[in-house]
């Protein structure tokens, strides 16, 4: 069973010098053989751990736990008997220091605290008697375990008098000539590191002790450590916790989210003692894990300091040794041949520095960082790019409290004085965390586009090649590091940290386009030009909140940019809107070494947050869901554990980021059968607990591992179909299983039997195998198979020519004339052409001459405007030269090139590129240009690697475009051209395309501001296979966030609330509620029992109303929401064939099942009800499939999943006929929406045994069809309308794409 978490304290530790050995130094100082003060070995002397308390009767332990319970975890810690007559049977023996170096044989101390060296940490630089009181002494301490969890620890050593003779009932003889001090060090360990805190604690425990005597130095410690063990932890997010500990309050700070520690240390420390060059060399020494060793004369700065450069390189967890405080005795742990993170005391640097090798040394006091082989640093810079912008920032900092504090007064309050400092200091934390992480973001923000998430695969290579060449080094030392091995793991999980928010938020708007495109890496003319620009002129703007004027020609999307500029857009992701902070304050503590009072605090606790709950805004969930956390923590440790399972339960509505599953399932099994069947009997908690158990054997299941990160290795074995699909995939050079099938058969066209010579670069390979291996050459249906040195001679080709791609100089004219965004992807030899000598250049829009001699440009021709395309030849002297005529639109005569041997390989990629340029106009699907593209570099690969007679026609079974363009199904009418404005693919990371299920648009907000968190533009939502939402900026088109994974099952459908959130249904009977800000779901709604399968919005009737939402799921239970609030007001089932959708009327319902239309007032009563027409029942099996509520005209439309009729009902007469509308070439029809005074009718027809996505345009005055539209290649799924404007469609599987249509 998990663990149920501690609060503040794991444990409290005194530390200090045995009682016999303080009365012999004590002794020889009286008889003067003691002159100098002395060294003494520190020891353990008390260990206070919780459980504090525990019940007084055994009847009483039946109903409730002990406090914070860890009993199961604890085990002995035995000290060294001392050899002391009257000391017997673990009885407190009490010396010369008044007891408090009492021997005990068998201290109970958690069972993950090691005592041993703590001794030695507590007092590093050894254990001093002194002549005179010293200062009090704070320092820090981090614990790591063999697994990687931290333990943090707050240390003081302060001073008392070593008293002469042995305490007997409270009195006391000492000599008053001379005095001896001897300190005393205590130590408070957490599983948080919450140092701040944890000092404040101490300077409070310290006004007690110093003013106490001896005899109660033991009590006052424990009663110190009982009262901590009463703090819970905050959750994390927007609730500090606050108690008071006289005489000051001491605040817990929350941790910003699930993913992010705690932070409660100054984090501009650093800043103070390096310069931004010398901080960069430490992030880079940990980055690139070498062995680092901090130095101070100040033992708080090495703990302090090591923890701030955590939290600096986070998300990326240091996993090796890190031990921020060494004693001298510890010195040997440097000796250690891995990487790790240490600290030292200054005075051993020259020592340290003289016996090690390789390590890097930094001087926190001197602010310096240096090697200890010579003087200079041998570490790789920062890239460049990320290096600049991180010093700039650095410098903007304001890092000075007193300069705020000049316009104020002299405080009187010490705790108000300390409430604004921490205010300050958290405000400066936020700002340099979103620094630092903005400094991991620039360094690590392409990595994404080398992963292979099926796979699991990081392109290292391909990402090394891609970095600047000053740049490399670095990469090529971090790459190989576990650091970064954990990073890309996470990256692989799609892990939606800080990181991933923050690459998102500040994501150029070229860079999504990039990510919606799998076209080959190549320069853009951008960046050509970029080398004679400032980097102020590389800002790019976003469009604007309005949707896009369609009419012009959309910005192609094919040719990524490479290299991003660090200063695009950053801004915004610096402003992480700041919540408001809540402070929830304790009550005072009680006696806490008493059962029953602790019992009455915790009740009194509970009763405080129950009032919280109460006076919060119904709608400020987050403020709710800490509230909630909270009080079912505290009812935990109380032993409410039903009631603390319902507190959690509430999470689901509130925030399930903070849903704590460890905790819960370790109470669910911990509920005795008394209370287990009260839970039984209580269905939300019976449904929390069967939710828990399942969620815990999916984890139990799917193991520890969250997956290998495998690096791309070129194939070794003859691969089949399937092996080669992974090897290409994960390779990079195309995901699209179509396209990886057609040049599996390109590789495996049949050969000769002499050899072939495969080519690629300056390298020849005589091959000894043919393309194609035969498993047995008798057998029916040949298996063929791709030889791996085929394999590896063509990727070498593909990345060679992609290299050469990178080295292309474009003169100053031919940019001048090509746009931002185009790629030369392919150049030819010198070649004589019509217009003269040069080299002819292919971009993925057009083909151009780049003139020899004086260096020029001559346009051949755009591809849309080709005419013809066809090899010929040209006399020369005796021969004739093979050369390639073209004939365009805006050229009377035709260009011909003398391409020589290349000219088969031209005119096959040239007609490719023709063939897709016009398939992607009469489609408005620019995702078929960047396919043909693709198909035609590798013909180019294919034609490279196969240096045969055969090599041409295995390029063509590339020929995808040029061959289907003239197919009877890919035509498309002219109506369907009119109307159709674009396509996007939401599938287009994807190796296949996926079922649009449902579409949601919502409105933009104009006047959202920076700080919102949004960015005010109206997006498409749409939902694909498995549980998956996509969101694209429907300002641009463009993919704003790429995947938001709910649950494992199909949605069913979706809805806007207020423009803040998107409900979602799903087939798993859960609602999901995606916040439209952050696109994070962090909301449930659990309460259906089968798949949601629609939702409905009311009106809102009263400015101060509630607003409801309803919803139904396929058994027939209906729903009716509070928006706000989330609270189920009403509930009711109908009785019918599987409810399908739910749409609101004139205040009723009107519910769609699959045998009838039923209408329902909202308390649950079925006022009408609407079987099958008669016409239609003998047919076919016939079932309703949607309905829609024309309330202008009183008119109902129904529609049947598998009949091609509409019928046309009148809303206020139901004995009126009915009207059937006939749609021709229709097989069933699949939504219904109305768009102006149009209905828009999505179904499916069927040609040639194929089923086509069909589209059909209502007149709603003459019930007649205006328009039938044919774009897509499978039924179409979802409709939804943008602003009347524009109509989206949403296809099923064999199609996958979203069709953009103009409403007239």
């Amino acid at each position: 069973m998990a663990d149920i978490p501690s609060g503040l304290l794991e444990a409290c530790v005194v530390v200090g010098a045995a009682s016999d050995k303080l009365r012999e130094l004590y002794q020889s100082q009286l008889q003067g053989r003691a002159k100098e003060t002395s060294l003494l070995e520190a020891e353990v002397l008390q260990v206070h751990a919780p459980p504090f308390v525990t019940k007084e009767s055994e009847s009483e332990a039946r109903g409730q736990g002990p406090a914070f319970s860890r009993v199961p975890r604890r085990r002995s810690f035995i000290k060294k008997k001392r050899e002391r007559p009257g000391a017997a049977n673990g009885e407190a023996t009490k010396g010369v220091n008044g007891g408090v170096g009492a021997t005990t044989e068998d201290i109970s101390v958690p069972k993950d605290l090691d005592l041993i060296a703590l001794p030695q940490l507590c007092f590093p630089g050894g254990l001093h008697i002194a002549s005179e009181q010293r200062e009090d002494s704070y320092h820090y301490l981090v614990f790591t375990d063999v697994f990687g969890n931290r333990t943090h620890a707050a240390v003081v050593q302060y001073y008392r008098p070593i008293q002469d003779g042995v305490q007997q009932n409270g009195l006391r003889s000492s000599s008053k000539s001379f005095r001896l001090y001897t300190p005393y060090g205590i130590c408070v360990i957490s599983k948080y590191p919450y140092y701040n805190a944890l000092r404040d604690c101490l300077s409070c425990l310290l006004t007690q002790l110093k003013s106490c005597r001896m005899g109660d130095f033991e009590e006052r410690v424990k009663e110190f450590s009982a009262k901590l063990a009463l703090v819970p932890i905050p959750p994390p997010g927007q609730v500090h916790v606050v108690f008071s500990l006289r005489p000051l309050q001491i605040g817990l700070p929350p941790r910003e989210g699930k993913d992010r520690p705690a932070v409660d240390l100054d984090l501009h420390l650093p800043f103070l003692c390096f310069k931004p060059r010398q901080l960069l060399q430490i992030v880079t020494s940990l980055l690139t894990e070498q062995r680092v060793v901090l130095f101070s004369c100040d033992w708080a700065r090495l703990t302090l300091l090591a923890e701030c450069l955590m939290l600096f390189i986070h998300p990326l967890l240091w996993q090796h040794p890190y031990v921020p405080v060494l004693s001298r005795q510890m010195l040997d742990f440097l000796m250690a041949p891995t990487a790790y993170l240490m600290g030292c005391h200054l005075n051993n640097y020259e020592e340290v520095a003289a016996e090690t090798d390789d390590l890097i040394l930094v001087n926190i006091d001197d602010g310096t960082v240096l090697s200890s082989r010579s003087d200079k640093v041998d570490l790789p810079d920062v890239p460049l790019a990320a290096k600049k912008c991180f010093i700039t920032r650095v410098e903007g900092l304001q890092m000075h409290y007193d300069l705020e504090l000049c316009h104020l007064g002299a405080g009187t309050d010490v705790n108000n004085l300390r409430a604004q400092r921490r205010q300050w200091q958290r405000e400066l934390n936020t700002h340099i965390q979103n620094i630092t992480m903005e400094l991991i973001v620039n360094i690590f923000r392409e990595v994404h586009d080398h992963l292979n998430y099926e796979h699991r695969v990081f392109n290292s290579e391909e990402f090394f090649r891609s970095r600047e060449l000053v740049d490399q080094p670095f990469y090529k030392k971090v790459l190989d590091t576990h650091i970064f091995h954990s990073f890309l793991r996470d990256r692989l999980n799609r892990k939606m940290d800080a990181f991933t928010r923050m690459e998102l938020s500040t994501r150029t708007e070229a860079h999504r386009l990039r990510s919606m495109t799998e076209s080959p890496r190549r320069p853009t003319m951008l960046e050509m030009a970029r080398k004679h620009t400032t980097p102020e002129s590389r800002l790019s703007k976003r469009l604007g909140a309005s949707l896009p004027n369609l009419g012009e020609e959309v910005v192609s999307l094919v040719g990524p940019v490479r290299h991003t500029s660090f200063k695009m857009q950053m801004e915004t992701g610096l402003r992480s809107p700041q919540k408001p902070f809540r402070s929830f304050k304790l009550p005072e503590f009680p006696p806490p070494l008493a059962y029953h009072y602790v019992q009455n605090y915790y009740q009194e606790m509970i009763t405080l947050l129950g009032k919280a709950i109460s006076v919060a805004a119904p709608d400020d969930s987050s403020l709710l869901a800490r509230y909630h956390y909270l009080r079912g923590f505290v009812n935990t440790v109380a032993g409410k554990r039903l009631d603390a399972l319902e507190d959690f339960q509430n999470l689901y509505k509130t925030d399930t980021d903070i849903f704590p599953g460890e905790l819960v399932n370790a109470l669910v099994d911990s509920l005795p059968e008394g209370e287990r069947a009260q839970a039984d009997r209580r269905p939300e908690i019976k449904r929390l607990i069967s939710r828990v158990k399942r969620d815990h054997e999916r984890e139990r299941a799917c193991g520890d591992d969250d997956g290998a990160v495998k690096r791309f290795q070129l194939p070794k074995k003859h691969m089949h179909l399937d092996e080669f699909v992974r090897h290409v995939q994960e390779s990079g050079i195309v995901k699209d299983l179509g396209t990886i099938h057609r040049l599996f058969e390109a590789l495996t066209v049949e050969c000769g039997k002499g050899g072939l010579v495969w080519q690629g670069g300056d390298s020849a390979v005589k091959a000894s195998s043919q393309s194609v291996f035969y498993l047995d050459s008798n057998q029916e249906g040949q298996q063929k198979q791709v030889d791996p040195e085929i394999f590896r001679v063509f990727y070498t080709f593909w990345k060679e020519t992609e290299a050469e791609a990178q080295e292309v100089a474009l003169p100053t004219s031919a940019l001048e004339h090509l746009e931002a965004n185009e790629c030369v992807f392919k150049l030819s030899s010198a070649v004589k052409t019509n217009h003269g000598v040069g080299k002819i250049a292919m971009t993925q829009k057009r083909l151009f001459l780049l003139t020899e001699g004086r260096p020029g440009y001559v346009e051949v021709t755009k591809f849309r405007d080709i005419e013809d395309v066809k090899i010929s030849s040209t006399p020369f002297l005796l021969l004739r030269i093979p050369s390639l005529k073209i004939k365009t639109t805006l050229r009377k005569e035709m260009f011909e090139v003398n391409l020589k041997s290349e000219v088969d390989l031209w005119h096959l990629m040239i007609k490719e590129m023709w063939a897709g340029r016009k398939m992607a106009d009469d489609h408005k699907d620019p995702q078929y240009m960047q396919q043909a593209l693709t198909n035609a570099l590798l013909m180019d690969a294919v034609v490279g690697c196969l240096q045969s007679q055969k090599a041409i026609y295995a390029a063509t079974k590339l020929a995808h475009f040029d061959r289907m363009k003239f197919e009877v199904p890919m035509m498309v009418p002219k109506t369907t051209s009119e109307t159709l404005k674009h396509k996007i693919n939401p599938s287009s990371d994807r190796t296949s395309p996926q079922a649009v299920e449902v579409l949601l648009y919502t409105p933009g907000q104009l006047d959202a501001s920076s700080d919102s968190g949004g960015d005010g533009n109206p997006k498409l939502w749409c939902a694909l296979s498995d549980g998956k939402v996509v969101v694209f900026d429907a300002a641009s088109w463009s993919i704003q966030q790429n995947q938001i994974q709910l649950g494992a099952s199909r949605v069913n459908c979706m809805l806007g609330v207020d423009r803040q959130q998107v409900w979602i249904g799903s087939q798993d009977s859960i609602i999901y509620i995606i916040s439209a800000r952050s696109m994070s779901c962090n909301q449930q709604l659990t309460e259906h029992r089968s798949e949601v399968t629609g939702m409905a919005l009311g009106e809102r009737y009263d400015k101060y109303g509630p607003r409801l939402a309803y919803s139904c799921s396929a058994e027939g239970t209906v729903i009716s929401w509070d928006v706000s609030t989330l609270r189920l007001r009403k509930s009711f089932r109908l009785s019918c064939d599987h409810l399908q959708s739910v749409k609101l009327c004139s205040g009723s319902l009107w519910c769609c099942a699959r045998d009838c239309i039923m209408e329902v007032s909202k308390n649950g009563t079925v006022n009408r009800k609407i079987s099958l027409p008669e016409p239609l029942r003998g047919s076919s099996p016939t079932t309703f499939s949607s309905i829609l509520l024309y309330q202008e005209r009183e008119q109902l439309w129904t529609a049947f999943i598998d009949s091609g009729e509409l019928c046309v009902w009148h809303l206020g007469d139901p004995n009126k006929p009915f009207q059937i509308i006939h749609l021709p070439d229709c097989a069933g029809v699949t939504c219904l929406i109305k768009v102006k005074n149009q209905v828009w009718v999505g179904g499916f027809g069927r040609s040639l045994a194929k089923t086509r996505g069909k589209i059909y345009v209502l007149n709603t005055q003459l019930l007649a069809i205006e328009k039938e539209l044919v774009a897509h290649t499978d039924r179409v799924q979802a409709l939804c309308s943008a602003e009347d404007r524009y109509v989206l469609s949403g296809a099923a599987r064999d199609d996958g794409k979203i069709a953009i249509w103009k409403v007239e």
